[in-house]
């Protein structure tokens, strides 16, 4: 997928990210933003898969799955990590960052939907594969 595409995948989604926050705001569990964002993402006809298992590779080899999984991932190109947290520490970006290099995938986006104001929970991470 081209970069252009990438970027207009991801319009689509932060679409629905906020059509979801503007609907119930912040203070719930992440499970229920991410299936409310499945939903909505559906409804914009996009295929989102959720719990996605994330391999991870080691010197070159895809181990055994060991338990990492995306919550979303949308066209089978974009990784979507759904928090609901106070702040988004680091460890948060770590997460997203280390989906998409062992995917292979090029972008990612996670959203805090915690934050009064859900632009300010948006990080938008690309690999550089």
């Amino acid at each position: 997928m081209t970069g252009d595409a990438l970027n207009a995948l991801s319009k689509q989604v932060l679409d629905a990210a906020f059509a979801v926050h503007a609907e119930l705001g912040p203070g719930l569990l992440e499970s229920t933003y991410v299936a409310c964002l499945k939903a909505e993402s559906e409804a914009k006809g996009l295929r989102v898969e959720t719990e996605v298992p994330c391999p991870v590779v080691y010197k070159g080899k895809k181990l055994a799955e060991i338990g990492y999984r995306m919550d979303l991932l949308v066209e089978g190109q974009l990784v979507i990590e759904v928090k609901a947290v106070e702040a988004i520490a680091a460890v948060h970006r770590a997460q997203l960052l280390s989906y998409l290099r062992h995917s292979g995938l090029r972008l990612g986006l996670l959203l805090n939907f915690h934050c009064v104001l859900l632009k300010d929970g948006i990080v938008r991470q690309v690999n550089r594969l």
